[in-house]
């Protein structure tokens, strides 16, 4: 795929091939992403990383990525801060940062905004997570941390744990991982399970996820388990909130029942779901997965902004 001058907002955009090519070439970043060569091929342009929504991960990897690259980047943290405040529509405001930057990346909270953002953009776009929608480069990151740790992606048996309705990580992973065969278990407390017309979609490309409630049925038949926040902040009722909280604890005594490479992975960041006791054992590839973010934003801005590999 060649993604020059192209937007990256969902992971449906996306072949089998398109993010085989991604994760090779997000392997060949690694040691410039750890600062060990040095690449400057985006030397003289301009990332625009607008993130109206909280970000840790996300919003300084793209950073760490753009500079490691010799890219500059204008920064805006909050709607606050831009004229969105004084009532400018996002469609405007885009095109006006259109004149600043190379590129734009960006998060909002509302579930569409970067589909709208990349129609009224003549600068490429990319989704950095749109509400409950959809955030393709943490998708590309899981995918890779997942070969990384297992050496393939196929036929994997992957377990989705916690909020798999207002997730959008999980939203984004499922579809992508219907490409390469896994065995799909959904694992969610009543009212957080996937969507139905996800899963849906999920049977139409041939992956028939299993459903469960119970953890414990499923562990033990389980490569990788990918453990999501309940997050309090899409809960339009925190009475809801507060009946589904703490569902899920990932701790030593629930490892002992699962195969001794089971890895455990989180897009972060994470409340109460994983026991901090978790994070010295080779279970735990969560803050390995936090800086692959690193190497494999860095091989989108390289192919999206024109550098050469």
């Amino acid at each position: 795929m060649d993604l020059y001058d192209k937007d990256v907002v969902s992971i449906k955009d996306f072949s089998k091939e398109d993010i085989e090519g991604i994760l090779d070439l997000s392997e060949q970043m690694i040691p410039y992403a750890k600062g060990e060569k040095i690449d400057r091929t985006l030397d003289g342009k301009i990332l625009g990383n607008l993130f109206f929504e909280p970000s840790t991960r996300t919003k300084l990897s793209f950073e760490s990525a753009a500079y490691r690259l010799g890219c500059d980047v204008i920064d805006v943290s909050e709607m606050s801060m831009t004229s969105m405040a004084k009532g400018e529509t996002l469609s405007d405001t885009i095109r006006i940062v259109n004149a600043y930057c190379d590129a734009i990346v960006l998060r909002h909270p509302s579930e569409g905004a970067a589909r709208l953002a990349a129609n009224c953009s003549v600068k490429p776009v990319i989704n950095a997570g749109d509400g409950a929608g959809s955030h393709p480069t943490q998708t590309l990151l899981d995918l890779f941390t997942m070969r990384q740790a297992k050496g393939t992606l196929d036929g994997l048996r992957i377990t989705l744990v916690g909020d798999l309705k207002y997730g959008r990580t999980v939203h984004s992973l499922a579809d992508a991982l219907t490409m390469f065969g896994v065995k799909l278990t959904l694992v969610a407390p009543e009212g957080l399970q996937m969507p139905q017309d996800t899963i849906a979609h999920l049977r139409e490309k041939g992956c028939t996820p299993t459903v469960e409630t119970n953890l414990e049925n499923v562990i033990s038949n389980t490569d990788i388990l990918y453990v999501t926040r309940i997050q309090k902040e899409r809960f339009p009722d925190v009475s809801e909130y507060q009946k589904v909280a703490g569902s899920y604890r990932i701790d030593n005594n629930l490892l002992r029942e699962a195969d001794r490479d089971l890895i455990v992975m989180h897009p972060l960041p994470r409340v109460n779901e994983i026991a901090p006791e978790v994070d010295s054992t080779p279970h735990a590839k969560y803050f390995q997965q936090a800086f692959n973010g690193v190497p494999v934003r860095m091989a989108l801005l390289h192919s999206v902004m024109g550098g050469e590999f």
